[in-house]
């Protein structure tokens, strides 16, 4: 079977997208196509693959799979991505429109010039601060209470946690340094420790100022990447809970792939805006020989 795809990025967080328009994947065949898909020595190399379909709910869906072929709930980036591919392929002709993945709909407007988008901006929705939601075990907590710089002892480390759903879970831990950060050492712990019932991202954040953060991420199922932006939107929803950002004031926050701009409104809306990259068309052969 040949598989036309696009690779894309947001600030380096690329992946593989297939149009579930015009291509009919087997479902039982998609988490083993994303673990050959993504790597990087037998397939194309990549964090993941994203399938974009019709939705009964918005004007397009997106399904992401990390390169470990696991299914995530929300990505960021790849929700920037796909609204620039739906509207530069013609699948939505509006420049607001609604993107559904499997934490919600989200709403998404495109900035095209002359019929190319380079910049997308999402509204991510409310952040999810319960325990019970993000979900982390309960033991003898109340599970309506919020993870707000609570101890949290790992491998021999002592660190402080704020626990953020943005339709998937973070764990945001704050340094003093961000290149001095253990998010190679301490990421893949942390990403599988048992209090955290589904697993976990893992973000390191030094504040530089009110609106200024040095952001590092591990991503859950796919490691250390460039970017991540629902890691980038939690990352300012921890910063306001902890009181280095306000509430209603657009935050920069400093990835390796780049910068995302980051809003948490008055109306506890977190508002993420950034690029989108097209790198590649091509044709994937799968199976593979």
């Amino acid at each position: 079977m040949k598989i036309p795809f696009t690779k894309m990025h947001g600030l380096g967080n690329n992946y593989i997208y297939i149009d579930g328009f015009q291509v009919n994947l087997e479902e039982s065949e998609i988490p083993q196509l994303a673990r050959k898909i993504s790597d990087v020595n037998f397939g194309i190399g990549s964090d993941g693959l994203i399938y974009m379909l019709p939705s009964e709910k918005a004007d397009v869906r997106m399904r992401i799979f990390n390169k470990d072929g696991s299914e995530g709930k929300n990505c960021g980036n790849g929700l920037r991505c796909i609204a620039k591919w739906a509207y530069e392929l013609g699948y939505v002709t509006e420049t607001e429109f609604q993107i559904e993945a499997n934490s919600g709909v989200v709403d998404a407007k495109v900035f095209p010039e002359n019929g190319v988008v380079e910049q997308v901006s999402v509204d991510m929705g409310v952040p999810r601060l319960k325990r019970r939601d993000i979900p982390m075990v309960v033991d003898d907590r109340d599970p309506e209470s919020r993870v707000v710089n609570e101890p949290f002892p790992v491998a021999n480390t002592e660190l402080n946690v704020t626990a953020v759903s943005m339709g998937n879970p973070h764990a945001v831990f704050f340094v003093d340094s961000i290149v001095e950060s253990p998010v190679a050492e301490l990421g893949p712990i942390i990403e599988k420790d048992e209090r955290f019932v589904d697993g976990i991202n893992v973000e390191f954040i030094e504040v530089v100022s009110e609106k200024e953060l040095h952001f590092r991420v591990w991503e859950r199922g796919s490691g250390i990447t460039q970017a991540c932006g629902t890691g980038a939107c939690a990352a300012v929803v921890a910063s306001v809970l902890n009181g280095y950002s306000n509430v209603g004031e657009e935050v920069t926050v400093h990835l390796e792939g780049g910068d995302l701009f980051i809003n948490m409104t008055e109306e506890q809306r977190v508002i993420m805006r950034g690029p989108a990259e097209k790198v590649a068309d091509g044709i994937f052969h799968w199976p593979s020989v």
